[in-house]
């Protein structure tokens, strides 16, 4: 069977909910959208986005993504209620007639879907959650960078609030006036980090990639799919790098290779959920994002502000680089 990778919006407007229960609002969303999809009345399902929704996925994209989801999987037979992930987002199990599937929605406070992603349902992770590296890593990238996000509290890092992205990196590259492009920052060319070279900080098999995504132009975020170009490598010690962003068609490692660390994987890209050039690091404790934990990152040895630190985790607005 195919990989269902429909990942329509992940784009969440919804306030926090702290319960498990499920909501009146996503009973109501979840509802509409079943009842409407058996039906094959995606119009409707498109007049049940809230604004931000249908400007992220306007009518032929909806019924398209909708079609291609039919011919697959077929009609909605049953839906169960599982739990919130990331404090908004109902995931249901769902049974089509084809396929077993995880239905996530996302409903703002009248039940209008504002968030919505459809993919192969996966019992919960039974991998061990890690603490921190075992393995000697070094930084992803050659010369000098900045981290834009990073750290353990939300004003250093806004990750923190997610389980599965709680302690990765954003980072980019600045100059002498903390500024990531050289005039107006209006192309990608124009960020000095676009088309840097990523490096794998570890030896390792890679496991996961994903290329041909096109690459944003600035300040318009492409929500089809979060990650964008993506390699994931798999260590000996169970660990699970993930690099998000990658530049369309720059990717140079293949499934099942053995990297060697300091080797290259790609270049730095905007694909994805990206509002500017940068590139997204984490480790986490399984393959599958949405069910993994992340953990915290310290590398070896490396130069920060000027000094050499050894085992060190970076935080926002720190300019680090290799030893």
């Amino acid at each position: 069977m195919k990989k269902f990778l429909y990942t329509t919006v992940l784009i969440l407007f919804a306030s926090t909910l702290a319960a498990q229960k499920e909501t009146a609002y996503s009973q109501k969303a979840a509802a509409t959208f079943e009842r409407h999809y058996n039906a094959g009345q995606y119009d409707s399902i498109f007049a049940s986005f809230s604004p931000q929704m249908q400007e992220a996925l306007p009518l032929s994209n909806t019924s398209q993504f909708l079609t291609n989801l039919k011919s697959q999987a077929g009609n909605i037979l049953r839906r169960e209620f599982i739990k919130y992930e990331n404090g908004t987002v109902a995931l249901y199990k769902t049974n089509f007639d084809k396929a077993l599937l995880g239905l996530y929605i996302s409903a703002d406070s009248k039940g209008m879907i504002n968030g919505m992603l459809v993919r192969e349902f996966t019992e919960e992770s039974k991998a061990p959650v890690l603490e921190r590296n075992i393995s000697r890593m070094i930084l992803p990238f050659k010369g000098e960078w900045t981290v834009l996000w990073g750290g353990d509290t939300r004003e250093l890092n806004y990750h923190v609030d997610y389980k599965q992205q709680k302690t990765a990196f954003d980072l980019v590259m600045t100059n002498e006036k903390s500024l990531s492009y050289k005039t107006t920052g209006q192309t990608n060319e124009d960020y000095y980090v676009f088309g840097q070279e990523i490096i794998s900080p570890v030896a390792g098999e890679v496991v996961q990639v994903v290329d041909g995504i096109k690459d944003n132009v600035p300040g318009v975020m492409n929500p089809l799919y979060v990650p964008g170009n993506t390699v994931i490598i798999k260590t000996a010690h169970d660990e699970y790098l993930f690099f998000a962003h990658f530049k369309q068609s720059s990717i140079v490692v293949k499934p099942g290779q053995q990297v060697e660390q300091g080797q290259l994987l790609g270049l730095c890209g905007n694909s994805g959920n990206s509002s500017e050039p940068h590139l997204h690091f984490q480790i986490q404790n399984t393959e599958d994002m949405s069910q993994a934990t992340a953990a915290k990152s310290f590398f070896e040895k490396i130069v920060v502000n000027g000094k050499l630190k050894t085992d060190y985790s970076p935080i926002k607005g720190e300019r680090i680089r290799n030893q």
